[in-house]
C-alpha cells in the first residue's frame, strides 16, 4: 500500500513534528510526576514546564497574566466551562450559523434548562459574518457574543477585531472558539477586545489530543462549576477563586502539556505566518484544481484572503460519504465527510439535504504532490459512470 496522504488536518494535525514526539517521550520518562504538589526538584522542574507553557500561550494570544491561561481536555471542554460559567437565567446570547457543536450544544442545553434566548446570525454567500448583524442583535440582556474564529467546514476567518470593538462599545463580553485558528491565525486579545479564548492543542498548535485550554482576560470572571484538588491551600473548604485554580481541578494532563510546549516552540521556530502562507498557497492550488473539474462544487472558496486551508466540496451524482470511502480505499487519501459537527453551516448552505460535504484540510506536512494526487483522484471519480 502506498503511503497515506493525510488531508484531514481540520480534525487533528498529523503527523506532529518530531520534536513534539521526542519531547513528550523524554519528558514523561524524566519528569512524569505531579506538578505543584511537592517541593522536591523533579516536581519543581515539572511545574516549570507547565508554567512556561502557560506563558508561551499567553504571549501567543498577547495576554497579560500567564495564570489566566488554564488547561483543559480540548476546546469543547473549555467552551463548556466558559459558557456554563457565564450564563444565567434571563440571559440573551448571540452566536452564528458557523458554530461547531461545541458551542451549539452547550447553548441548546441552557435554552432547555434555563430558558435563555439565543440569536444565530447568518453568514454571507462568501462565508463571512457581517459585524453589523451582531450589533443589531444586541439587547439589554445580552450577556455575551460567541463566534467561531475560523470555520471548520468552509475555512473562512471571521472579522474578530470588528466584532470585538462592537462588543466592547456595548459592554457585552466577547468569546471566541479558536479551535481552527490558534497557532495559524494571529489572536490578540487586547487589540481585538476578546474576553475569553477557547483553544485546542491537537490541531494547529501541533500538540497531542486530550489537551486544550482557555485564556480569560483581566476583569472577566467565569463562575466556577468544577471543584476539587489543586495542591494549594488544601485546608480551605471551597475551590480557590484565583486563577489558574479557579478553572483547573485535579491533576493536569501532564504529557499533553509537554507536547503542547514542544508544539508551540516548533511553531515559533518555523514562523506561524510562514506556515499559514504555505498552507494557503497549497489550498489555492487545490481549490483551483477542483473548480476546473466539471460537476465539482466548492463552498465559500472564492479567495485566499481571510481563509485557512480547509476546503469543502461535493461531486455531482455522488454522496459525500461515498467520495470519502473511494478516496480512502482507492487512493489512500484521508479526509472528512458529512456535517463536520457544524449542522447550521450545512443547513444554511443547503448541504444538509445531501448529507454534507467532503472536506480537505491541509497542514504543515502536506505537499504539492499531495494536492496534485487529490485533484487527479477527484477527476477520476468524476469520470466514473454511475
Amino acid at each position: 500500500m502506498s503511503k497515506l496522504i493525510y488531508m484531514d488536518n481540520g480534525a487533528t494535525t498529523f503527523p506532529k513534528p518530531k520534536e513534539v514526539y521526542d519531547f513528550m517521550y523524554h519528558f514523561y520518562q524524566e519528569h512524569g510526576v505531579n506538578p505543584g504538589r511537592s517541593g522536591y526538584d523533579m516536581c519543581m522542574a515539572t511545574e516549570e514546564v507547565v508554567h512556561s507553557t502557560r506563558k508561551m500561550l499567553m504571549e501567543l494570544f498577547n495576554g497579560t497574566d500567564p495564570n489566566r491561561l488554564t488547561f483543559s481536555y480540548n476546546a469543547t471542554d473549555s467552551l463548556n466551562i466558559i459558557l456554563g460559567g457565564l450564563i444565567s437565567k434571563g440571559n440573551h446570547v448571540i452566536t452564528t450559523n458557523l458554530e461547531h457543536n461545541s458551542v451549539l450544544r452547550p447553548l441548546n442545553h441552557k435554552i432547555q434548562d434555563l430558558g435563555i434566548e439565543v440569536t444565530h446570525t447568518p453568514f454571507d454567500n462568501k462565508g463571512y459574518i457581517n459585524p453589523d448583524d451582531i450589533k443589531k442583535a444586541i439587547k439589554k440582556n445580552t450577556k455575551f457574543v460567541v463566534v467561531n474564529h475560523a470555520s471548520n467546514v468552509i475555512g473562512t476567518v471571521q472579522p474578530i477585531k470588528e466584532i470585538g470593538k462592537i462588543c466592547k462599545e456595548a459592554g457585552v463580553l466577547f468569546v471566541i472558539d479558536a479551535s481552527q485558528s490558534a497557532g495559524v491565525i494571529e489572536i490578540d486579545v487586547q487589540a481585538m477586545n476578546i474576553d475569553a479564548v477557547a483553544f485546542t492543542g491537537h490541531k494547529c498548535l501541533m500538540g497531542p489530543t486530550g489537551i486544550g485550554g482557555s485564556y480569560i482576560s483581566e476583569g472577566v470572571e467565569i463562575k466556577m462549576t468544577r471543584f476539587g484538588g489543586t495542591g494549594v491551600r488544601s485546608a480551605y473548604p471551597y475551590q480557590l477563586e484565583e486563577y489558574p485554580y479557579r478553572l483547573e481541578t485535579g491533576t493536569l494532563n501532564l504529557i499533553g502539556v509537554a507536547g503542547l510546549n514542544a508544539g508551540v516552540k516548533w511553531l515559533k521556530k518555523e514562523g506561524m505566518k510562514n506556515l499559514h502562507q504555505r498552507e494557503v498557497k497549497l489550498w489555492d492550488k487545490l481549490r483551483k484544481g477542483l473548480q476546473e473539474i466539471d460537476g465539482v462544487t466548492t463552498y465559500c472558496a472564492d479567495s485566499t484572503e481571510n481563509h485557512i486551508a480547509v476546503l469543502s466540496f461535493n461531486v455531482e451524482g455522488w454522496q459525500a460519504g461515498d467520495i470519502g470511502t473511494m478516496l480512502d480505499v482507492d487512493y489512500n487519501i484521508a479526509c472528512r465527510t458529512g456535517l463536520q459537527c457544524a449542522p447550521l453551516v450545512h443547513a444554511q448552505m443547503g448541504t444538509d439535504k445531501i448529507h454534507g460535504t467532503v472536506r480537505f484540510g491541509l497542514g504543515p506536512f502536506n505537499t504539492e504532490e499531495h494536492v496534485d494526487i487529490a485533484i487527479a483522484a477527484i477527476k477520476d471519480i468524476r469520470s466514473i459512470k454511475k
